[in-house]
């Protein structure tokens, strides 16, 4: 039916060749300098830490690998290492994968890529760490095997999943993927004779991102050479480990032990796994008897460590605490994001790991802390999802604070706890006078807590009731009351309890509850097994036997849970129906396991203890404790849950007939139909929102094919690139070409032909080729036979697939009616539960297939459009489910394949109700330019051009347009609702633009404002139901700026000689007025307005100012026009006095030195003062016409 599925399923069964995957570190720890937070958050970082050879988490790996995961025959064996990139190819040393910062090892090798389609201003980093994938099979040398795929073309695929964060508050909410292909690379350190490629393995770099800590890894084939099934890994940061100044590294909760001890596991009851589901990157486990000791693990109990905790273990304030006796074990544990929370007696601590990805700082505890110090703590009770950005759990009080509950809050790292109810206790608030609450759980959607709570009435008897508290209003109510005795089914599977039945004689004993909010199925398990859809009216499932006692209840939360009872039998529930099986021990049980022993497995041993029970990946685990040949070890071991059923089936439904002599055995097979397909399934990613990146390493220019570090730190630097691209893809402004790999090769492209002539002819710089086609986003995702894990609805969305159904046998008839032609009717059946049918609807169509004798049923499951509001992109989802199940077939129905039997008949769809993730609206700049210079007629940008803040004319009409882009599809179109624009900042400057008050923004914005502040204005007249803001949409009028007198933009001061400036910081947001979705679009971006105009009175002044500079200066021009000739006229003669001067000075100082060497006559003298006479007179004479000539002109 699901052939995905089924080759997910190979790693498990069937075949002999499954993945190796470790985790390398690069060269270098020298880290990036730090940077902003607009630069780094957001930012794909990586983490990880080494960790030298022989270090490896738990003990008992070190002394000799106990708690590995060890595979069946034909089974792959999963493994998953950290090691030094130095090693590469060799075995041994092992990192741990912990640290947080990107590195900068990378740059150098790009600053040798001097001729490459990349950027040479731009800074690259790294990860710390790589890859390292190669496979093996049983019974064959390793090395081989991948020499062997290598040659006939393997290339392992690997796509890394990236869980999105808690916090949707400080990271934004995405479901992200990047896929990429293992480099192939060889050992150089290693001699192996004549052979040429030696020991190699594949490498890819391995990203995280800010905001997850938690990440899925999953690896498959690239369809050529041997087939390998696709395998998922998980990679965990571990935030619980820290290096020493000596280069070891040390677990910061407590001391590591290396020896397994056989009284901390042998014999000891098993107990129950608490986390955040999909959350939580640590995983710990207490119970170790007398001792305050936990198993923590990273990989989900593949390898794992022995942790003594270094707290206390004090008991200070015992005497009111009505505890007989004190133990160190550690009873009580729970894992959140980045917190663990334990209990130990009446004491209750926890520890924050250092996340610096996830939290804005380091919020690291770096100790136990102890919580509730003056409270007395009977029990912890868990809360399996987060909601509102927080994580909860919460304490159950004894004591002085019997019936009241301890609520804890973990945001970011921090704890803090509220003791509920409020105004007055539970058993005050319900009238009991001894009452005690023994379970809670915690309804996200409802904001209300469901209590389970005991009450005394006598000595000999007593009496539970399930009460309701909302946490909103302070109120409780008591929901449900339940029996004092088991009911008596009388031989049904089920019993409504509408108080008319019958009891046994056995008293009702309730031990916990157990809440599914996907399907809004509440259970109460102790010695029976309630359930209800409302939490007020219950149905008793009597297949289990009352003599049992269930301890803890393991949900998978996709349609399937199982109970563990006191005695350790293991029993198991398909959601839809009330068929209860024991798995362990059974009939079935043994079988699987006689087969188990014939092949020889070391998964079982006879003397075995069940640890903990847990789902990973739909699958059934325990972590069991074995001891062979008198040593212990640690295995997590897969329950085969559909094999079981199988055995029983096969079991129950057989007969013997007598044919002659000889006796027949012939099995019934109940199932009604013999296929079972889905068809018609849509493209995923429109509800899955699965965003998906690709990239390729890049080419070698090498004859091998084989990189080296440095072509591997450029893969390194190329995909931290990629990741950075897609956290940055989130301006307002909205780029020409919706993709967030466009800027990187946009101004590259056109050479794309010249980079390919260089590595053709093996000239590219540094001995790679950089293709920039192999670096993109993927947006044509189709779908694999199966249905998604999840699907995500917005207003009025619909998903839309079919069931294809064989019959088995001869099961479609006619029937004649009077009046009317025959009529096609089947017995094969398709039934829907819906757990919200007042939220979501589904239409059901079938169509007989006569002559294939089968049924396609067409189901349509689409949203109501009514119980949910507008929210932001991935915010406070709503969440739901649909069940589709085949009539009769649960149970019954099995495909058999090579894998072995797959279930069939039920199909779980998990449904969040909401807006979906990957949504935005942008600022669609291109036609914004486009439209308002065809509607002014003209368009005048700002003196200093900002390509990505183009300016707007004060005097021309605004016409602003958006975008609606999905992120996940790449449809961006343009946005046709209602929405409200507001002014909410702005300043002349962008150094100085201020955020507005509301009071502000009411007076700014509003066109009820009566005070002579409006910054603008629009001709729309519909406006919001208390007429406060004008409502927009793409067929407004425009906006026409005003800045009135009281607004922050009138009278702006220019800065230079051009026109004032001003940037308004604009909100858009369609809440409130856009009725087509579920989105809550908010969008705040930069609006850059020049050519303000100037106040009148500054108008007026730089007026005055102006006119009186210019009259100034006419007058002085006139004035200098009459005084030229005058001023000329005095010059010149000044200048004929000076010269005059000067001759007359020269003259006597010749005639006193010549006469001191003779004696002129007198007729000479007079001679010559006749001479100096008339000379000086025409000298006199001269300027006179001069100035006559002048004056004359």
């Amino acid at each position: 039916m699901e052939r995905r599925e089924e080759e997910r399923g190979r790693g498990e069964k069937g075949s002999s060749f499954h993945w190796k995957v470790r985790i390398e570190k690069v060269p270098t720890e020298k880290s990036a300098p730090a940077q902003s937070e607009e630069t780094v958050r957001g930012e794909e970082t990586a983490k990880g830490e080494q960790r030298s050879h022989g270090e490896k988490a738990g003990g008992a790996e070190r002394s000799g690998g106990e708690e590995r995961v060890h595979g069946q025959k034909g089974q792959g064996e999963e493994k998953v290492f950290l090691n030094k990139f130095e090693t590469v190819g060799k075995s041994g040393a092992s990192d741990r994968f912990f640290r947080q910062e990107p590195l900068d090892a990378v740059e150098r090798v790009f600053r040798m890529l001097v001729d490459a389609p990349i950027d040479p201003d731009e800074k690259y980093l790294g990860f710390p760490y790589y890859l390292k994938i190669n496979y093996s099979c049983e019974g064959e040398p390793s090395e081989a095997l991948v020499r062997k795929g290598h040659l006939t073309g393997l290339k392992p695929v690997v796509l890394v999943t990236f869980q999105s964060p808690v916090n949707f508050r400080h990271w934004k909410i995405e479901q992200l993927q990047i896929q990429m292909e293992a480099a192939p690379f060889r050992s150089k350190a290693e001699s192996c004779g004549s052979e040429e490629l030696c020991v190699m393995s594949w490498y890819t770099p391995m990203p995280i991102k800010n905001g997850s800590v938690v990440m899925h890894v999953d690896v498959s084939s690239n369809g050529l050479g041997p087939l390998i099934p696709k395998q998922r890994f998980q990679m965990n940061i571990n935030g619980f480990l820290k290096r020493e100044q000596d280069n070891t590294i040390q677990f910061t909760v407590g001391s590591e032990l290396f020896h397994l001890v056989s009284q901390y596991f042998f014999n000891a009851p098993s107990r129950p796994l608490w986390y955040t589901v999909d959350q939580t990157p640590v995983l710990i486990l207490g119970g170790i008897p007398n001792e305050k000791s936990i198993l923590l693990t990273d990989t989900s109990f593949k390898d794992l460590s022995l942790i003594e905790l270094n707290i206390d273990s004090c008991w200070v304030g015992s005497f009111y605490c009505p505890q007989a006796d004190f133990s160190a074990t550690i009873y009580d544990t729970i894992s959140t994001e980045s917190t663990l929370f334990i209990r130990q007696n009446q004491l209750i601590y926890y520890y924050t790991g250092t996340y610096t990805t996830l939290h804005k700082g380091d919020h690291g505890s770096g100790r136990w802390v102890r919580v509730l110090a003056n409270e007395c703590i009977k029990k912890l009770c868990p809360v399996e999802f987060h909601s509102n950005g927080s994580e909860y759990m919460m304490a159950l009080s004894t004591g002085k604070h019997e019936g009241y509950v301890h609520f804890g809050t973990i945001t970011d790292g921090r704890v803090s706890f509220k003791m509920l109810p409020v105004s007055q206790s539970v058993c005050e608030g319900i009238q009991a006078t001894n009452c005690s609450i023994i379970w809670g759980a915690f309804i996200e959607g409802e904001y209300k807590l469901l209590l389970l709570v005991k009450i005394v009435v006598t000595h000999t008897r007593k009496c539970f009731q399930v009460v309701g508290y909302d946490l909103v209003t302070d109120n409780l109510s008591i929901l449900y009351k339940l029996p004092e005795f088991i009911p008596d089914a009388r031989g049904l599977e089920f019993l409504m309890m509408l108080q008319t039945e019958s009891y046994t004689n056995s008293p009702m004993v309730p031990r916990g509850m157990s809440y599914n909010p996907y399907n809004n199925i509440l259970y109460i398990w102790g010695n029976f097994l309630l359930q209800s859809y409302d939490y007020e009216n219950f149905i008793y499932l009597a297949d289990f036997p009352k003599e049992s006692s269930i301890k803890y209840l393991v949900n998978s939360f996709r349609g399937e849970l199982v109970f563990v009872t006191e005695t350790e039998e293991i029993w198991y529930l398909l959601e839809g129906s009330y068929k209860i099986y024991r798995l362990i021990p059974s009939d079935s049980w043994e079988v699987h396991i006689s087969l188990q022993v014939m092949r020889q497995s070391s998964l079982y041993t006879s003397n075995e203890t069940m640890v903990t029970l847990f789902y990973e990946q739909d699958k059934l685990y325990q972590l069991m404790y074995l001891i062979s040949k008198q040593k212990g070890r640690l295995v997590k071991r897969l329950i085969p849950v559909e094999q079981l059923l199988n055995y029983q089936l096969v079991h129950n439904h057989f007969l013997l007939e007598q044919q002659g002599a000889y006796k027949t055995l012939t099995f019934t097979n109940q199932c009604p139909f013999t296929v079972m397909r889905l068809w018609d399934l849509p493209n995923p990613q429109s509800y899955t929102r699965q965003e998906r990146y690709r990239a390729l390493p890049p080419r070698v220019l090498g004859a091998s094919g084989f990189h080296n570090e440095n072509s591997l730190a450029v893969y390194q630097g190329l995909v931290y690139y990629l990741l950075w691209l897609h956290s940055k893809y989130d301006k307002p402004y909205a780029d020409p070409v919706h993709d967030p790999t466009w800027r990187w090769w946009k101004n590259k492209k056109q050479d794309q032909d010249y980079y390919f002539y260089l590595a053709s002819n093996w000239q590219s710089a540094g001995g790679v080729h950089i293709d920039m086609a192999s670096y993109e986003k993927i947006y044509n995702l189709k779908a694999e036979y199966k249905l998604p894990e999840r699907i995500f609805l917005d207003k009025g969305t619909k998903y839309s697939f079919s069931v294809f159904l064989t019959a088995r046998g001869h099961v479609l008839k006619t029937e004649s009616e009077i009046g009317s032609s025959f009529q096609l009717e089947s017995r094969l059946g398709l039934g829907v539960l819906l757990a919200d049918p007042g939220c979501i609807e589904v239409v059901v169509k079938q169509k007989i297939l006569i002559n294939r004798n089968s049924v396609l049923f067409r189901v349509t499951l689409g949203d109501k459009k009514l119980c949910f509001d507008q929210g932001i992109s991935g915010h406070h989802l709503m969440k739901t489910s649909m069940l589709v199940k085949v009539v009769g077939s649960t149970g019954h129905c099995f495909q058999n394949t090579h894998l072995g039997p797959r279930l069939q008949g039920n199909l779980v769809v998990p449904v969040l109700i909401g807006c979906p993730p990957g949504k935005r609206l942008a600022f669609d700049i291109t036609y914004t330019l486009e439209y308002n210079r065809l509607q002014n007629k003209h368009y005048f940008d700002c003196v200093n051009v900002d390509p990505e803040m183009p300016c707007f004319l004060f005097r021309d009409k605004f016409y602003p347009f958006f975008l609606i882009q999905d992120l996940v599809t790449g449809d961006s179109g343009s946005f046709q609702g209602s929405y409200v624009l507001k002014v909410v900042g702005g300043g002349p400057t962008l150094d100085t633009i201020e955020e507005y008050s509301e009071e502000e923004i009411y007076r700014f914005n509003s066109p009820l404002d009566n005070t002579d502040s409006l910054i603008w204005t629009t001709r729309n007249t519909t406006t919001t139901e208390d007429m406060a803001f004008n409502i927009m949409s793409h067929q407004s009028l425009g906006i026409e700026w005003l800045c009135l007198q009281n607004s922050p933009c009138h009278d702006t001061i220019p800065h230079s000689i051009f026109a004032p400036e001003f940037f308004f910081k604009v909100l858009v947001s369609n809440r409130g007025v856009d009725k087509s979705t579920y989105c809550d679009y908010q969008l705040i971006f930069l609006l850059h307005i020049h050519g303000l105009p100037l106040s009148s009175k500054r108008a007026l002044l730089f007026l005055l100012v102006s006119a009186s500079v210019f009259m100034g200066l006419v007058v002085l021009y006139i004035i200098a026009c009459l005084m030229w000739p005058l001023m000329v006229k005095a010059c010149n003669i000044l200048r004929w006095k000076i010269n005059n001067l000067v001759a007359a000075e020269s003259y006597y100082t010749y005639a006193s030195s010549s006469g001191g060497f003779s004696i002129p006559s007198k007729g000479s003298s007079k001679g010559s003062s006749k001479v100096s006479s008339k000379m000086s007179e025409k000298d006199k004479a001269e300027p006179e016409q001069t100035l006559g000539k002048k004056l004359l002109t």
